[in-house]
């Protein structure tokens, strides 16, 4: 068994070497790579090509699986001291949309897929109750970090809506959910970091230690280094969820009490929800598909029931979290705070159900959409943030204009307090205090209606961008999508400079997440003369 393990790795070791123009010693790769596995196997490497976008492909020469950080820092530390170099792409769950975590010609490292580890082999996540922290690999699903803090009657403060992302993958990003008005997006809630960076060095970061590292990783779209190790702050889990929602005819009244909502994220928790979002529903169809599942089949929710405008509806998602201590008063907490919102009276939709089902409710749909062969399909997703000061323009040319009558998936929108994201980071959001998630979640689909193809809804895109240009609305993409120097630059602003520094700094041969398309790889030595190698940018 040891014997064919070494041709194998011998063989991968022989291809990258023939293929990229590697001039290390052989046995040298070769020892980097037994404690994990480079792989040359088709399905792996057919797996690393592709993500859940499904409009994009990239073959990599190679796929590693690591064993430990020492893996990755060994590769990395390989592909930057190589006098030809080759590119390095870290891939988590592969829910990227458009390729980001792909690369042609390079090696992906699979960090998730293995057992759970919090940066050593085999350990699973280490739980501090003291410290009120969780040590988690950067591979690891937050569905198995949750698993593991639950152990210990707590749970991370800030999450995603769906679970089965990879710590470092939502941390590269921001990490939001219906909790990050009142905790912020999930990389305002992490102590420490371990970090590969581009020149293969293993260092920790936090607020204290390395900060320029810390803050530059956290949003920072992978490309100043690869999480092997996050820190995330912890609180006492909740039992159970009261899940409230709510509709809406008036988009300005939708708003309102949103932002209001948001607004109560000082007070106690006895005076506020724990979770805001809500969704658009230009489709009647779409109230009571997947990811409104939780209206009654045996009464379905019919747009033309309310005299809504323009033939769109609003719904406000809210819950408040309890257990033993506060089952008593929870009834009474939420009719207070009900009393003060104006949505439809005759509206108001409620279940209850564990904490942990809660936070695991898209998985539910998944597994839904996979059993009828309709998860595994282009998704032409669009994310934005939206500024407060122009939402309802946003409302009037792209719910009520653009998208017409239909639509191929959920809508969501919900509100955010900037001051709740630390402006360090990497992470671009508009200039206002309130600014706004749009969150256009859709499917393509060759059911034979030219509205669910892929074409239509990515030129429908390109137009809802187009129209927001031309309105002057400043929006900002989250998981940000450009292939042009000046768009990268545009969508940073005055951020731009520090983050060219930044990478130039922690990845002066840009071998890192390439197919963010934001800086195209160096191909020069990365003795002495990288400084001054000259910056090229997609």
């Amino acid at each position: 068994m040891a014997t064919t393990k070494l041709v194998l790795l011998t063989f991968a070791i022989c291809r990258l070497i023939v293929t990229v123009g590697l001039t290390v010693d052989p046995t040298e790769l070769l020892r980097l790579v037994v404690e994990g596995q480079l792989s040359l196997d088709p399905s792996d490497v057919n797996t690393a090509s592709k993500d859940f976008g499904l409009m994009s492909r990239a073959e990599p020469l190679a796929v590693l699986h690591p064993a430990s950080a020492q893996d990755v820092v060994g590769l990395v530390r390989t592909a930057y001291s190589s006098p030809h170099g080759f590119t390095v792409s870290a891939r988590g769950h592969g829910h990227s949309i458009n390729g980001q975590a792909q690369t042609n010609n390079g090696v992906v490292i699979q960090m998730s897929g293995g057992s759970s580890r919090s940066g050593t082999p085999g350990q699973a996540a280490r739980v501090s109750e003291k410290g009120m922290y969780v040590d988690a690999w950067g591979g690891e699903l937050w569905i198995d970090v949750l698993r593991s803090t639950l152990e210990y009657g707590l749970a991370p403060k800030s999450w995603t809506d769906y679970l089965y992302l990879s710590v470092g993958g939502t941390l590269s990003n921001a990490g939001i959910s219906g909790q990050a008005f009142n905790y912020g997006p999930q990389i305002s809630n992490v102590h420490e970091l371990d970090v590969v960076t581009g020149k293969g060095e293993l260092l920790t970061c936090s607020e204290e230690q390395n900060s320029e590292l810390f803050h530059a990783v956290l949003g920072g779209l992978g490309q100043f280094g690869i999480i092997t190790r996050a820190r995330i702050a912890l609180e006492p889990s909740p039992q159970r969820v009261r899940w409230i929602r709510v509709l809406y005819s008036n988009f300005s009244a939708f708003t309102k009490d949103q932002e209001f909502l948001i607004s109560l994220h000082g007070q106690p928790t006895s005076q506020k929800f724990d979770y805001v979002e809500g969704f658009v529903i230009v489709d009647e169809g779409l109230i009571n598909n997947w990811r409104s599942s939780f209206f009654s089949p045996s009464n379905p929710v019919k747009i033309t029931s309310i005299n809504s405008e323009g033939g769109v509806l609003y719904c406000l998602e809210i819950t408040k979290n309890y257990d033993e201590s506060t089952a008593v008063t929870i009834d009474q907490e939420i009719e207070d705070l009900l009393e003060k919102l104006d949505f439809v009276p005759t509206s108001v939709f409620t279940t209850d159900l564990p904490y942990v089902d809660f936070l695991d409710r898209v998985h539910k749909a998944e597994l839904k959409l996979r059993s009828k062969g309709l998860w595994d399909v282009p998704h032409p997703w669009l994310n934005l943030f939206v500024p407060k000061s122009r939402i309802s323009d946003f409302d009037e040319g792209v719910f009520k204009g653009i998208l017409g009558n239909k639509t191929s998936g959920p809508i969501l929108i919900y509100p955010m307090n900037k001051d709740k994201w630390d402006q360090s980071s990497s992470v671009v959001t508009p200039d206002e205090d309130v600014f706004y998630l749009v969150a256009l979640l859709r499917s393509a689909l060759d059911t034979g209606d030219e509205t669910r193809t892929l074409e239509h809804l990515t030129n429908q895109n390109r137009q809802i961008l187009r129209f927001c240009d031309d309105a002057g609305i400043e929006v900002k993409q989250y998981l940000p999508h450009y292939t042009t120097r000046e768009e990268w630059m545009d969508h940073f602003g005055d951020k731009w400079d520090r983050f060219y520094q930044r990478k130039m700094k922690f990845d002066p041969r840009r071998i890192l997440a390439t197919g963010q398309r934001i800086f195209s790889p160096s191909s020069g030595s990365s003795g002495g003369g990288v400084g001054s190698a000259k910056l090229s940018v997609y």
